[in-house]
């Protein structure tokens, strides 16, 4: 009998990890069978490249199998609603960790308070308006550096780890380190009132009083994009985690998609009637709220509204979980949805309100079901189960690596750092490279100029130097019409200009003698190169 319970468990176990394999495949059902190569060598590159294809969707889908972790969400009995349910209920029902991870901190002295948490989930951030910052392991309840800038902050960000931050103060911005001493003043940053950190590119991305949309490189530390908005100041910045593309909010309504390397923002999308308060963005998807009461779900691909929330507070704050999550603060009361985005979602998830507070900027912590919120009494922190993301990749984020782990990934994120010309809406397009050389790049342009030139003359657009009668009246609308016609002089003479500037480079490179570096070996190379470039 246990041999044979062995054996069902061992089939029930293969039937799962085959229906697991099915979502990791890639590419149309038979699109590799070798039996339609011809060729015996690309016969067998095929089929190697199937296998492989092959192990890949296996192995990716026995590791789904290891992942022991589920997450789980709040389930509501009858008449019961999960929005009633409080967070001393909850505290009361769940294990003495979970409930330690509810939370509040009273700093009303220097609030109201911006707040980020770093990509494990470990370290958290805190910034008060007044100039008070501080770091913290929030789960062990251990504060890393804390100290008073004397100045005002309006945003703090993480950098690629816990060891560097950013900090948008009053004139400019700022790069500290985990032990709280200064490492940069970012000047370019003029008075910055929202940050953001580009993760796998090392650009901090600002926008400030000024309209202004700057990028600078960390590692580097030159500016690679500065661009003017023409919207005036802005308050509101967020970074698309699956694009890396910058959306900013502005006080018309509208909000602009930027990228470093483009001076002219990638799209605009008037998302509401009154100013921008809040974004967020998770990929496909993109939050907004407005002054006008609205809390809206966009589809960033389609760059089309998808649903309406209404609140009873315009929303200053939004984010979304990494399980599809989206929170907004309003007021001194804390809103989550669940299927909000996909989905219009008919109630609340949670709800949670602190009296007499009004709330600044809300997080979810990654891997964790846990929101944090600062507002003007200090910062918060509730539950929210199911918000977290159960299963962390320890090569993409470890919440328990060691100081040389940390050290060996900050090495691998270097290595691994992107231009920032690869910053586009669609990171999955691939472009391509122009094989022509510039002189035949010149001589197409030449000839399409010459086409274009012959087809208007046939078509009566230029008048050849016809005989006119230069009489009285050269100001009348006839004449001035038809002068205005009779460009036909100077682009003739520009494509000769042309053409004997042409014809001179091609005179002067057969004429120029050959470098003694290009007589040996390579000669027939070189020349044949001359050859295709005239």
């Amino acid at each position: 009998r246990g041999a044979g319970d062995g054996g069902e468990s061992a089939d029930e176990l293969a039937l799962e990890i085959k229906q697991r394999t099915v979502k990791y495949q890639r590419g149309a059902a038979g699109a590799a069978e070798s039996k339609k190569v011809r060729s015996a060598k690309e016969k067998a590159t095929a089929d190697h490249a199937r296998r492989r294809q092959a192990e890949a969707a296996e192995a990716a889908a026995r590791s789904e199998v290891l992942l022991t972790e589920t997450g789980g969400y709040l389930e509501a009995e009858g008449m019961e609603r999960t929005f009633k349910f409080t967070q001393k209920q909850l505290a009361e029902n769940v294990d003495i960790s979970s409930a330690s991870k509810i939370f509040d901190l009273k700093l009303g002295d220097f609030g109201p308070y911006a707040i980020d948490y770093s990509g494990d989930g470990r370290r958290l951030l805190l910034g008060g308006r007044k100039g008070h910052l501080a770091t913290v392991d929030w789960r062990n309840a251990k504060l890393g550096c804390e100290l008073h800038v004397r100045e005002t902050v309006r945003d703090v960000c993480w950098l690629h780890n816990e060891m560097l931050f950013a900090v948008a103060q009053k004139k400019y911005a700022y790069i500290y380190d985990h032990t709280g001493a200064e490492v940069h003043c970012l000047r370019k940053h003029e008075e910055p009132t929202a940050l953001g950190f580009l993760q796998h590119h090392f650009l901090l991305a600002s926008t400030g009083m000024n309209g202004r949309v700057v990028y600078q490189d960390v590692t580097e530390g030159k500016v690679v994009g500065e661009h003017r908005s023409g919207f005036g100041p802005a308050h509101v910045l967020r970074v698309n985690p699956y694009n890396a593309v910058v959306h900013v909010g502005h006080g018309n309504g509208t909000v602009t998609l930027w990228a470093p390397q483009q001076s002219q923002p990638l799209a605009k999308l008037l998302c509401h009637k009154g100013p921008v308060q809040a974004v967020a963005v998770d990929g496909v998807h993109m939050a907004t709220s407005g002054l006008d009461g609205q809390v809206k779900v966009w589809d960033v691909r389609a760059l089309r509204v998808l649903h309406e929330y209404a609140t009873a507070r315009p929303a200053q704050s939004l984010d979304i979980s990494q399980r599809g999550l989206l929170a907004a603060g309003c007021g001194p009361h804390v809103v989550v949805w669940k299927d909000a985005l996909a989905t219009c979602a008919g109630s609340p998830y949670m709800r949670r309100m602190l009296p007499a507070t009004s709330v600044q900027s809300l997080r979810f912590a990654p891997y964790e079901d846990v929101l944090g919120y600062g507002h003007s009494g200090g910062m918060s922190s509730m539950l929210v189960p199911g918000a977290g993301e159960p299963n962390f990749d320890a090569l993409v984020a470890n919440p328990f690596q060691t100081a040389k782990q940390r050290q060996e990934a900050e090495v691998k994120l270097l290595l691994d750092k992107l231009p920032a010309d690869t910053i586009q809406l669609d990171p999955t397009f691939i472009g391509r490279l122009d094989p022509r050389s510039q002189a035949e790049i010149q001589r197409e342009r030449l000839g399409d100029e010459r086409a274009r030139y012959a087809e208007n003359k046939a078509g009566g657009m230029y008048r050849d130097g016809a005989a006119r009668n230069r009489t009285k009246g050269r100001n009348s609308t006839a004449k001035r019409y038809n002068r205005k016609r009779q460009t036909n002089v100077t682009d003739l003479k520009k494509l000769q200009e042309l053409e004997r500037m042409e014809r001179d480079m091609r005179q002067a490179a057969a004429s120029k003698p050959r470098p003694a570096h290009e007589a040996g070996a390579l000669g027939s190379f070189y020349a044949e190169k001359a050859r295709l470039d005239g």
